[in-house]
């Protein structure tokens, strides 16, 4: 008797745990919230309290879109699984919205009378120290001859933020500006590197700048003076969706900063470096030369859009192959012979042991770019871009492509 007391009608417990009435029949159907009694004659339905935690949770996996099939998954199986279950549908979520926000931009572009206008305030040392970070993923040499855009940097406005961006195709970097003011729609243009370092150099000196997209033009205010910025009509990659389909980190590493570049920059030598996580201590590697194999799965498909290949563009999130051949006994299994002496440095690690291999001089510009005392490398796998973080300013991320050893 006291136990049918404490039960309540499918309204009261309805109104208690978020859910309608239809919704709780809808569970008992499915056997995924049976309720605690069911009246024999009447057929009236009674909830007990401490069903209420699995009712809510049920309605916050739902409100999250997940399918019923999987969040009985989360319900009541075992826990890893559940986690993983979590992680799918936080990436198909990311990569949904990602697609959505990119298609409603372009159509806001597209649309008659929308020519790209914006305004941002922002610190003139904080813009120089922007453009510096980012400069160093600016292509150089060849790979700028084969796609221009990617020797310059986009100014983006969007988001409340002044975003500055670069890719070369093995390393993409980003850094978020807070400004002190923005308004207007969201816009972007390219622009000449060169140009931006001798903006930097004169901005570093004044207290802000006013940097204003106008159409097809980008000037730059402060100090009494104005400078004109010259753009590009090529479509810069889609690092947006290189950023949101990333895989969620396993493994992240603290070190300090400035003794990971000298480690990099002593045991690089001609061929890749090795990192090797153990307990509370990063191992960093070098090897005797060999062909290495970049691994483009993402960025190389952004460096594809920018060459205006739209099915690149359309499919940077999956990515495409751009592999070399390996030599003959690295095809055959053969180890990557490693230098003796790696230098051990102190380190924070969460996930398993880790081992990943990088061209040094594609690593050692985005350690070095970074800020900070300590370093934070997330990475998902050997195969994926590592996301390398100054541990104290996670406004700039420069992601870094992984090289392939056998």
């Amino acid at each position: 008797m006291d136990d049918d007391e404490s039960l309540m009608g499918i309204g009261t417990f309805a109104r208690r745990v978020g859910l309608a009435p239809s919704a709780l029949r809808f569970y008992d159907d499915c056997a995924v919230l049976r309720p605690a009694r069911v009246d024999a004659a009447t057929g009236y339905r009674y909830y007990a309290p401490e069903q209420a935690p699995r009712a809510t949770l049920l309605r916050r996996l739902r409100e999250a879109e997940l399918p019923l099939v999987e969040a009985t998954t989360v319900l009541d199986g075992p826990p890893e699984e559940a986690r993983e279950v979590l992680r799918d549908h936080l990436r198909r979520t990311r990569e949904s919205a990602a697609a959505a926000r990119a298609a409603i931009e372009d159509v806001l572009r597209a649309l008659p009378g929308g020519a790209r206008c914006g305004r941002a305030r922002v610190g003139g040392a904080e813009l120089a120290g922007a453009v510096r970070q980012v400069g160093s993923a600016v292509a150089e040499g060849a790979v700028r001859e084969e796609f221009p855009v990617l020797g310059r940097v986009l100014l983006e406005l969007a988001d409340q933020e002044l975003r500055l961006v670069a890719t070369d195709r093995y390393r993409l970097s980003v850094r978020a500006l807070r400004p002190l003011a923005i308004s207007g729609e969201p816009c972007g243009l390219p622009v000449g590197v060169e140009e931006l370092r001798d903006l930097a150099g004169w901005a570093r000196g004044l207290p802000e700048v006013a940097i204003e997209v106008d159409g097809p033009e980008v000037r730059v205010r402060g100090g009494g003076e104005e400078r004109a910025l010259s753009v590009a009509d090529e479509a810069f990659p889609a690092y947006r969706m290189v950023l949101d389909g990333l895989a969620d980190a396993r493994h992240r590493v603290i070190t300090d900063r400035a003794a990971l570049c000298a480690a990099v920059a002593e045991r690089g030598g001609d061929g890749p470096v090795v990192l090797r996580t153990g307990d509370g201590v990063l191992s960093v590697e070098g090897s005797h030369p060999l062909p290495t194999v970049r691994d483009d799965d993402r960025l190389g498909a952004a460096g594809s859009a920018a060459a205006g290949d739209s099915a690149a563009r359309s499919t940077t999130a999956e990515g495409t192959a751009a592999r070399g051949t390996p030599p003959a006994d690295a095809a055959d299994g053969n180890p990557l012979p490693a230098v003796a002496g790696g230098r051990a440095l102190p380190a924070l690690r969460t996930g398993p042991p880790l081992r990943i291999a990088f061209d040094p001089a594609v690593l050692l510009p985005a350690l070095e770019a970074s800020v900070g005392p300590d370093v934070l490398l997330e990475v998902a796998s050997d195969a994926e871009p590592v996301v390398v973080r100054s541990a104290d300013q996670g406004s700039f991320t420069t992601l870094v492509m992984p090289v392939r050893t056998p």
